[in-house]
């Protein structure tokens, strides 16, 4: 069956990369002795612990509290015992952490227990189901997913979308899950769509994955309400404006959400997780990361604990080939760069990525020739090299007139600069200053 691929304007080709791993079936990661466990997984408020040193936990017990609406609950991912709750490095900063030792046993939390079918839940019962399982995006921005799933009364939504297209080069959970674990990705569309009210839901995949899109026909034969679409293998098509718009032709407005055009978007491993919470009862305790790049001896798709220390991951893996140049938690376009593999796994952790020292190398930038490449290649129709420039000048109230925070950090701009110039990281301070200052005022 030959599909019409549908896109967005802009964007860019960069090298997949996927080779390494696209073949690699997921493997369930040893379980870890020792768990890093972050109070401050997600976007919005932090945890607050609920257990002590000395307290005896168990898996899936909920070991942080959420106490705002933009948050997420976090659960122990092992049983065992609490050995510290203190200030840890994580790989998004330093964040208040519980390290579990774990006892080996795997002890399950009574409160775990499958929550009953989709057609019996209503949609108040799915939403606190995903939001005590706290599950949030897992492609990598960790938004809290019952969040998204409770918009204002005025936002009327009428689509769901599920974002399989994984554009990001090296990454491949994604894609593995597609494949391996099809009836549970639409298992959890349809707990998505009852969650919100919506009869509509599309499965968005890259045409570089005739084989994803295949498993995933097959799996909705029998259902009216989903449709796969096919979408051209660019860069940055996962950010979710940019499948809105391929999809549904709908454009978000500069400042807002998927809600102010009645679509919620989420991810096929959040599908997944959501499955799984209603099938189970398991909360968030694992999920797939992909484990690649020039300097890992063996590339892999691993189910890892949240809180299994890098290090540990990569050692699983064959440990480093070569000398390491640059340790990323993510992709190389929108991922984190790290300073120690001593960092756990998070429920953002879309992939690790280790590069040796010439895959790793920042060229030195040229001035700008004017090219107008950057300006031609953002997906969000920004100009990039006036924001940088104004940024590298301090001038950061200026770049407003060039709408800076509509800026969506996907590298474009960097990546497709002839002259190297820093676009995205002089992008990326001049909003922060901005959105600094307006949280002062």
């Amino acid at each position: 069956m030959k599909f019409k691929s549908f896109t967005f304007k802009g964007g860019i080709h960069p090298p997949h990369y996927k080779e390494y791993s696209e073949k690699a079936e997921i493997e369930k990661a040893e379980e870890p002795k020792v768990v890093i466990i972050p109070m401050q997984q997600h976007i919005g408020a932090p945890c607050e612990p609920i257990v002590k040193v000395g307290d005896k936990v168990k898996l899936g017990q909920k070991i942080g509290e959420a106490k705002a609406f933009v948050s997420a609950p976090i659960h122990a991912t092992v049983s065992g015992t609490v050995k510290r709750v203190a200030p840890m490095d994580t790989p998004t900063g330093n964040a208040m952490c519980i390290i579990i030792e774990s006892d080996g046993l795997n002890e399950v939390d009574e409160n775990v227990k499958p929550k009953g079918n989709i057609e019996e839940l209503t949609k108040e019962e799915i939403v606190s189901i995903i939001k005590e399982a706290g599950i949030t995006g897992q492609g990598g921005a960790g938004f809290p997913t019952h969040v998204k799933l409770s918009p204002p009364p005025d936002k009327k939504i009428d689509t769901v979308i599920l974002n399989g297209a994984e554009c990001e080069p090296y990454l491949t959970a994604d894609h593995r899950v597609m494949l391996e674990q099809p009836e549970k990705v639409v298992y959890g569309l349809k707990a998505l769509m009852k969650a919100v009210g919506v009869n509509k839901g599309y499965i968005g995949i890259e045409n570089n994955k005739p084989d994803a899109i295949a498993a995933i026909m097959k799996a909705i034969e029998n259902e009216e309400n989903i449709e796969v679409v096919s979408l051209v293998a660019k860069y940055p098509q996962g950010d979710e404006k940019r499948l809105i718009n391929a999809i549904t032709g709908r454009e978000v407005p500069s400042g807002g959400l998927p809600m102010d055009v009645g679509v919620i978007v989420n991810n096929v491993g959040t599908a997944v997780a959501v499955a799984n919470a209603i099938q189970t009862g398991m909360p968030l305790v694992e999920r797939i990361v992909t484990v690649t790049g020039s300097a890992i001896n063996t590339p892999k798709n691993l189910l890892v604990r949240i809180g299994t220390p890098f290090k540990d991951i990569i050692e699983q893996c064959g440990g480093y080939k070569g000398t390491l140049g640059k340790l990323v938690m993510g992709g190389p376009m929108m991922g984190l760069a790290q300073f120690t593999d001593e960092v756990p796994a998070i429920k953002g952790t879309s992939g690790i990525l280790v590069l040796n020292e010439m895959d790793a190398r920042i060229p030195k930038p040229d001035p700008c020739i004017r090219c107008a490449k950057c300006v031609e290649i953002c997906p969000v129709n920004l100009q990039p090299l006036f924001i940088s420039q104004l940024s590298l000048k301090g001038m950061y109230d200026d770049t407003q007139k060039y709408h800076v925070l509509d800026c969506i950090e996907c590298g474009s701009c960097s990546y497709i600069c002839p002259s190297k110039r820093p676009l995205l990281e002089s992008i990326r301070v001049a909003k922060k200053e901005v959105i600094a200052k307006r949280r002062k005022s």
